[in-house]
C-alpha cells in the first residue's frame, strides 16, 4: 500500500497497473484471492519464498536481504567496504538518516532515511514521532540507535498498535531524557527542534481479540473492512492482515 499523510492518512491499495483509494473502501466487503504465485525482487515467480519475500539466491545474495538493512549499525559502505554490492549500497547507505522517538504502542527509537521519515512513521503505525539526530549515512544512524535501545524498545507491540490508539505520550520530555544517552562523538548530530508529528488513522472500529490472517491458512480473504493503520487491514470479526508481509504475492482483488 502506498501511504499519504494527510488527516486521516490516506491509503492506496496498487495491484499491477491498477490503483484504488483504500479508505473509501473501510465498511464495504472485500476481497482478496492469492493466485498461488509470488514474485521476488529478481523476476522470477514460484509457489512460496524461502525467506523474508526473497528466493533462496537473492536471500543470500541481494543487498537487499544483507544484515545491515535490519542492523543499519552493521553498514559498511560509507567506510568503502562492501557487503554485497557496494555501489547498491553507498546509494542506500550513504545518505542522510534520522533517528527517532515514536509513539505507536508506547516508546520505541527508530531510523529511517531522511526522505522517508513520514512513510516509515505510517508503515509503522505511529500517532506520534520526534526527531532525535540526523546523520549522513545509515551506519552513525545505527550506531546511534543501538546505544538508545539499552534504554528504549525498538521494536512495535503489532497486537498493542492495532487494538487501540495509544495514549498520548510527552515526546520532548522523551527526547530530553533519551538524548542523555547519545555517546559524545555523536552529539553533532542531535536535531534541537521541538516539532512533534501528530498522526491519525482511517479506523472505524479496532478489533477487540486480534486473529491475525494470511495467505498460508486461507487462499481467500474477504470480510467487511473496518479500517487500516501501518500497513494492516482492519477486518471484521477481529481479524487483521498485514499487507506488508504479502508483498509481492500474485493477487486478484474484488469489491
Amino acid at each position: 500500500m502506498k501511504i499519504q499523510y494527510d488527516h486521516p492518512v490516506i491509503y492506496n491499495f496498487f495491484i499491477g497497473e491498477s490503483n484504488f483509494n483504500v479508505n473509501n473502501l473501510i465498511n464495504s466487503k472485500i476481497c482478496l484471492k492469492w493466485l498461488g504465485k509470488v514474485q521476488c525482487i529478481c523476476g522470477k515467480e514460484f509457489s512460496k519464498f524461502y525467506r523474508q519475500n526473497f528466493c533462496y539466491q537473492c536471500y543470500w545474495n541481494a543487498p537487499q536481504a544483507s544484515q545491515s538493512i535490519f542492523r543499519p549499525e552493521l553498514c559498511t559502505a560509507d567506510l568503502g567496504k562492501e557487503e554485497r554490492d557496494l555501489e547498491w549500497e553507498k546509494k542506500f547507505q550513504i545518505a542522510p538518516h534520522y533517528v527517532y522517538l515514536a509513539n505507536s504502542s508506547g516508546i520505541k527509537v527508530g531510523v529511517t532515511r531522511k526522505e522517508n521519515k513520514l512513510i516509515r512513521w505510517m508503515d509503522q503505525g505511529a500517532e506520534q514521532a520526534i526527531l532525535l539526530a540526523e546523520t549522513p549515512n545509515r551506519r552513525i544512524a545505527g550506531l546511534i540507535e543501538l546505544e538508545l535501545k539499552k534504554h528504549v524498545a525498538d521494536k512495535t507491540n503489532w497486537r498493542k498498535m492495532l487494538s487501540s490508539s495509544p495514549p498520548k505520550l510527552d515526546l520532548l520530555e522523551h527526547k530530553a531524557q533519551y538524548l542523555r544517552f547519545v555517546p559524545s562523538e555523536y552529539k553533532q548530530f542531535i536535531v534541537l527542534e521541538k516539532d512533534v508529528t501528530e498522526i491519525n488513522y482511517p479506523v472505524d472500529r479496532y478489533p477487540q481479540k486480534i486473529q491475525s490472517i494470511n495467505f498460508q491458512k486461507n487462499t481467500i480473504i474477504e470480510g467487511i473492512l473496518r479500517g487500516v493503520k501501518g500497513q494492516y487491514l482492519l477486518f471484521d470479526n477481529n481479524r487483521v492482515f498485514n499487507v506488508r508481509a504479502h508483498e509481492r504475492y500474485l493477487v486478484e482483488i474484488s469489491f
